[in-house]
């Protein structure tokens, strides 16, 4: 196990959201080739081809909180919903997708969008900005959105020296080398999913555990 270091961010003013919402639109506008590649990574996986004929959706409303709770302590399910409690986080933040025109090519950007909590909680990053980062550079690697790769560059110029070196010595080439060589993310049906260890779902996928385990200084018990 790495070692444990204890970060914390302010969470983002309510002035940002703006900037959140032209990042969105900038995803959408720009990331059409890469979404065809995406779909096209799902209709040859079984289990993406499901997905997508599917199109499952989540939110807090279609999850079963009390049977997530209910799971033991290393299961998919029970990890994710320790990440939304102790990160004080919702899936139900994900905006809506609005300038893609193709039906099935905006499905597979909602899933995206809706997955990315998903992804912090396998490669165990919070959602600090030295977590944001390291999993904007795995997204940038796995799905070659342009967003991802426009979040990997500007979002360490938000981070100190300390958090600087720490990002480029570990956390980024191991965030790298895991989107590059991990299966696609989104041809995993995470909803049926929960009671599966996190360790053997990380070994489906070919993801290695983090180098290094990174807090949030406020942290509860759940």
């Amino acid at each position: 196990m790495g070692c444990i270091l204890d970060i914390s961010t302010p969470p983002p003013s309510r002035n940002s959201c703006w900037l959140l919402d032209m990042v969105a639109v900038l995803g959408e506008a720009t990331g059409h080739l890469a979404l065809i590649n995406l779909r096209d990574k799902m209709r040859n996986d079984p289990e993406g081809y499901t997905i997508l004929k599917e199109r499952p959706r989540i939110r807090l409303s279609t999850l079963d909180l009390s049977e997530m709770t209910s799971l033991p302590d290393g299961s998919f399910g029970r990890e994710y919903l320790r990440f939304l409690q102790d990160n004080d986080v919702t899936p139900d933040s994900r905006a809506d997708v609005r300038f893609v025109d193709d039906e099935e090519l905006a499905y597979v950007m909602q899933r995206y969008r809706e997955v990315h909590d998903l992804l912090h909680t396998l490669l165990g990053m919070p959602t600090n900005m030295l977590g944001e980062v390291a999993v904007k550079w795995f997204e940038a690697a796995q799905t070659g959105l342009p967003m991802c790769a426009f979040g990997a560059v500007l979002g360490p110029l938000r981070l100190s020296t300390s958090r600087l070196k720490l990002l480029f010595t570990s956390l980024g080439p191991w965030a790298l080398r895991n989107g590059h060589r991990a299966n696609c993310v989104l041809s995993i049906f995470y909803e049926r999913r929960w009671a599966q260890s996190i360790e053997d779902l990380r070994q489906e996928l070919n993801i290695e555990p983090p180098p290094v385990i990174v807090r949030t200084a406020k942290k509860r018990n759940i």
